[in-house]
């Protein structure tokens, strides 16, 4: 197989978002809201485990009245803020307005770090001529955060699915990213941390490459094999 075209997943693949703990203490500064660092540390993992910051850890249960909302969750930017609102609900905090603050901290570009081998391996497809496209399953526009990091210029295409209304798994999405790029599925590459959901690209023929979903400072090298599979 000669790849023409490599499409990557966003959070947990090339970007990772900032940890829990970092989350809330910029909320609760911008609130002026005071915790102390004991009350904030138990705060923190309870959202941690309620699944409330989008692309952190995936919520331990989720609660029967969210569970249609959280299965739909990146079909729009609506249903994504109420479902992740939706679970920091979950967890007491002291002022009401701290959910939406937190949401929208998560939207920033600072909240987001670029693993340590992303820019090297996005240049060297560019400087090869592969062409490459993100396909995120998302609720918000994820562009400012690769132009913030310098690396929309290595990017083609962008394939949300709150834009299009549909979410991987669905082969939908991954073809709106082989098309943008002009590359047959046959000869595109992709490349996620979610077995389901990445993994719906092989039904339209795409070869899958996972990595681990893991802290930037725990993965300094996985997206390099990326480069070894192009034929």
């Amino acid at each position: 197989m000669t790849v023409k075209g490599v499409l990557f997943d966003f959070s947990g693949t090339l970007f990772r978002i900032e940890p829990t703990t970092s989350w809330l203490t910029t909320a609760l500064e911008r609130t002026g809201v005071h915790m102390s660092e004991a009350e904030a540390a138990r705060t923190a993992e309870r959202l941690e485990e309620a699944g409330a910051l989008p692309g952190g850890r995936t919520p331990l249960s989720v609660p029967p009245h969210l569970a249609g909302l959280w299965a739909e969750r990146d079909r729009s930017a609506e249903q994504h803020r109420a479902a992740y609102t939706g679970l920091a609900r979950e967890v007491p905090l002291p002022r009401p307005e701290l959910y939406d603050v937190l949401y929208e901290r998560h939207m920033e570009p600072a909240a987001w770090r670029p693993y340590a081998d992303a820019p090297g391996v996005l240049g060297e497809l560019r400087r090869r001529g592969i062409r490459t496209a993100v396909v995120s399953n998302i609720g918000w526009d994820l562009r400012p955060v690769f132009r913030t990091h310098g690396l929309d210029a290595c990017v083609d295409a962008y394939a949300l699915s709150f834009e299009h209304g549909v979410q991987k798994p669905d082969p939908r999405l991954f073809l709106v990213a082989c098309q943008a790029l002009g590359v047959a599925p046959e000869e595109v590459l992709m490349v996620g941390d979610d077995r389901r959901a990445d993994g719906g690209a092989a039904a339209l023929g795409c070869a899958v490459h996972l990595v681990d979903h893991l802290p930037v400072g725990e993965r300094p090298a996985a997206l390099r094999p990326v480069l070894g599979l192009l034929g």
